[in-house]
């Protein structure tokens, strides 16, 4: 046995350990998309790919997480294993990815001769633009886990294929290297922790992490009254015409649940998820629900069952395209939380912006023709709760990049922002209101190519307990769009309107008095969560 004192200092050291790695990859890589926007994320697991330990940056990444370590040990015996290996993967079918542009690196921790954990990050290489997305192949560069490095040498053959089939080689260099050095770190910080407190104590105490995460979970669970909880809900976007619809069916019993999910069959387009990106945004929802304190580690998996029909899209097989999963991934958590409504409902909030609303802009540089590739994620409503108002503006759920400030944005890219302003009257109205979604307006000051995907164009974000719904999200363009995409030409705009959200009960019963108290405290709610943010906490 070891001691709870000791197992709570391990797991606050393993936590500061990813912490430090995800700052280290965000201040030493070069593309906006990780320096400004954060799109990154780290973690540790255990010899078995379990994980012990995932920095509070994105929950999605999660599901880029789950099977690397099984796939990497598939194709690469441990006992072949050396200090100073780096495997290197995204692919969503042979490396245990949920979509191309995210490349993780998984680098073993060895300690006393023996591998002992893996130290792994994520970065999305926001590269892959102008493309197709009728099935992966159109994608981008499948990677399945190979070593990029080869004890602390550099595989140069495997790095120059990687490199020739991305648009923006130099980016790609300089934020790979970011990632080699908070691998580096991570190794580091945790062989260091090992020699202070051995080897076997530090292990225990993962195993011991596991442990207590689930009995929370379970108990958190078990809180919940046993039955069969439904709800069902439309996911539309810019590649699919018209609704998919979409369902879930809860099943609490006892402590334990079980979670299943229909869906139409996986689609031509690049909205489809795998079954990982399935087990992350039910991982994430869960916890949020039953017990937000719960160790983001292996452990809160275990009472969890989660299904879903093969071939659909939401459990995709090969070859289905899946570049934009997170939007869809966003719908399946108002999905549960629309279900767990009628079980918790003080502990559910009401629909969010539902999307992941993302515009990608692709050229050539005006100065030197070199080719330029810039991507953005864009925030919105996030649903009303029980006894406050929703935020504005903000990233929701699965997502949790930030925002790219403006100044940044036409320094770097032959871009100006019109227009960035919140949408008023896009809270749903309600006991509480729903947050507001945002407008931006770009105007292209040179020729470039333009793609945007998001949802909640053809439906509303739904309210709770008699509250309405939010506001919908709009595309419009200067030029003519297909699927969302198009060329700009100089001096074209092209405007994205993002959801709003749901509020939550009745109108009738908001206080008037209570509602410069209300946005008071939503507006301390929002600096405290940008402090949380910066210090390198936001999450779920």
């Amino acid at each position: 046995m070891i001691d709870p004192i000791t197992v709570e200092v391990i797991g606050s050291a393993l936590s500061s350990i990813v912490e430090e790695m995800g700052e280290a990859l965000i201040r030493a890589s070069y593309s906006t998309n990780i320096k400004e926007r954060r799109d990154c994320s780290t973690a540790l697991f255990d010899i078995d790919g379990n994980t012990l330990c995932q920095a509070e940056h994105i929950p999605m990444h999660l599901g880029s997480f789950l099977e690397l370590i099984p796939h990497i040990m598939k194709r690469h015996p441990v006992a072949e294993m050396r200090p100073g290996d780096v495997f290197c993967g995204n692919d969503a079918y042979e490396g245990g990815g949920t979509h191309l542009p995210d490349i993780v690196l998984a680098e073993p921790v060895f300690v006393d001769g023996a591998m002992i954990a893996w130290a792994v990050n994520l970065a999305h290489h926001a590269d892959f633009a102008d493309r197709g997305h009728a099935h992966i192949y159109q994608e981008g560069l499948r990677i399945p886990p190979v070593r990029l490095y080869r004890a602390g040498v550099l595989q140069a053959d495997v790095q120059a294929l990687i490199l020739l089939n991305c648009q923006v080689p130099r980016e790609r260099l300089s934020d790979l290297r970011a990632q080699m050095a908070a691998n580096r770190l991570g190794v580091r910080r945790l062989t260091g922790l090992c020699a202070k407190y051995g080897r076997d104590t530090v292990l225990r105490a993962g195993s011991a992490l596991q442990d207590y995460a689930e009995r929370k979970m379970r108990a958190g669970i078990a809180a919940i009254a046993d039955g069969v909880y439904r709800f069902e809900d439309r996911y539309d976007c810019p590649e699919v015409d018209g609704e998919l619809d979409l369902s879930c069916a809860i099943t609490v019993s006892g402590d334990a649940m079980t979670l299943h999910f229909e869906a139409p069959a996986q689609v031509r387009a690049g909205l489809n998820m795998t079954m990982t990106a399935l087990l992350s945004t039910v991982y994430y929802a869960v916890k949020a629900i039953v017990d937000p304190t719960i160790l983001p580690n292996a452990g809160l998996a275990r009472p969890l069952t989660v299904t879903a029909p093969a071939g659909t899209i939401v459990n995709c097989v090969h070859p289905a395209a899946v570049n934009g999963r997170l939007s869809l991934c966003q719908r399946v958590v108002d999905l549960i939380f629309g279900a767990l409504a009628a079980a918790v409902p003080r502990q559910v909030t009401a629909a969010a912006n539902g999307a992941c609303f993302s515009i990608t802009f692709a050229g050539h540089q005006p100065a030197d023709g070199a080719l330029w590739v810039y991507l953005e994620t864009i925030g919105g409503g996030s649903g009303a709760r029980f006894d406050k108002d929703g935020l504005d503006g903000v990233h929701v759920h699965m997502t949790n990049t930030s925002n790219l400030p403006v100044e940044a944005l036409e320094l770097e890219y032959p871009l100006t922002l019109m227009r960035y302003e919140l949408v008023d009257g896009s809270g749903g109205a309600g006991r509480f209101r729903g947050g507001m979604g945002i407008r931006r307006v770009y105007r292209a000051d040179h020729d470039c190519h333009v793609r945007v995907d998001g949802a909640r164009i053809l439906s509303a974000p739904w309210g709770l307990a008699g509250a309405s719904a939010g506001g919908m999200a709009s595309v419009s363009a200067s030029v003519p769009l297909d699927h969302g995409s198009g060329m700009l030409r100089c001096g074209d705009l092209i405007e994205v309107v993002t959801a709003g959200s749901g509020g939550y009960g009745r109108p009738e019963q908001r206080d008037p008095t209570s509602v410069a108290r209300d946005v008071a405290e939503q507006r301390i709610d929002e600096l405290t969560a940008r402090e949380v943010y910066r210090a390198g906490g936001a999450g779920s």
